[in-house]
């Protein structure tokens, strides 16, 4: 069983790492967000066919829902990506499980104790310390972009925990949307440099950013205690600046990563807080 649990953390750390490639990722090719969806879409589904352990895809319409919330997220984080900086976008996007707890409590009518409160508080003013770091339009837009895939990622949430719900189906199906979704834009769109340095990134992004990590993920979060791995999830937004930073160069401000630090410390107490099982996420996708 140890040896089991020790796998299933190790899998879970190799699946947030490789989710925070993320950035690098996007920074590090010149095509636009439909071509990065279409192309980690298409480069995914082989990987989900083959880690699939039920046969064929129930689209149902808890999965739908669960799909479509999940294609919104990924094209509104890949977007986000290219207008702020990748550390501030993961972090913004992070605040998903603290918009789950918000519903909970306002529409499940669950009663918060005061730590939970206090995380709460504790979340949003790092958010505004990420805001205030630049007020630089273009990247004002893309840190409420990314705001935004934070609240579809908490819909995913809520979704994907309903019953009549699989991750696996949600994910494929995820894929299957974007690509109709984002094809013509790229059909119709300007044409696409396939310099090796763009193809590299890209077969980085679909392969092992996106593909082999839900995979990898979908495995680990099987042998794994849930309050464990939400903590080995803060992996992700601490690691994703760094690759971004010895790649491209780019560095989040003082305030941003004072804000970024609030924001990850809260989200490693609250998978500390004992949570109503009503609360508690379904990570075994992201977008």
């Amino acid at each position: 069983m140890k040896a089991k649990q020790k796998g299933g953390r190790l899998l879970i750390v190799a699946a947030a790492l490789l989710w925070g490639l993320a950035g690098v990722c996007v920074k590090s090719i010149t095509w636009g967000t439909m071509a990065l969806v279409l192309a980690r879409s298409l480069l995914t589904l082989p990987i989900l066919f083959l880690f699939k352990k039920t046969k064929g895809i129930h689209p149902n319409r808890t999965n739908l829902l669960g799909a479509a919330a999940m294609t919104a997220t990924g094209m509104l984080y890949i977007q986000a990506i290219k207008l702020t900086t990748a550390g501030t976008a993961i972090v913004l996007q992070y605040i998903a499980p603290i918009l789950v707890f918000l519903y909970c409590v306002l529409f499940q009518k669950r009663k918060a104790t005061l730590a939970e409160i206090l995380i709460t508080l504790a979340v949003f003013s790092g958010i505004v310390l990420c805001f205030s770091d630049s007020l630089d339009m273009t990247q004002v837009l893309g840190n409420v972009l990314a705001i935004l895939s934070g609240f579809t990622f908490a819909a995913q949430i809520l979704v994907m925990n309903g019953e009549g719900s699989d991750s696996s189906d949600c994910l494929i199906l995820s894929c299957l949307m974007s690509i109709v979704i984002a094809l013509p834009f790229v059909i119709f769109g300007e044409p696409l440099s396939f310099d090796r340095d763009n193809l590299i990134w890209v077969c980085v992004l679909g392969i092992f950013q996106y593909g082999l990590a839900n995979a990898l993920f979908g495995v680990g979060i099987k042998r794994t205690d849930a309050v464990e791995s939400s903590l080995i999830l803060t992996l992700e937004p601490v690691f994703n600046p760094i690759p971004v930073a010895l790649f491209c160069g780019e560095m989040m401000g003082t305030r941003a990563l004072i804000g970024a630090g609030i924001v990850v410390l809260a989200l490693a107490a609250q998978a500390l807080v004992k949570k109503n099982p009503s609360t508690d996420e379904d990570h075994s996708v992201k977008a």
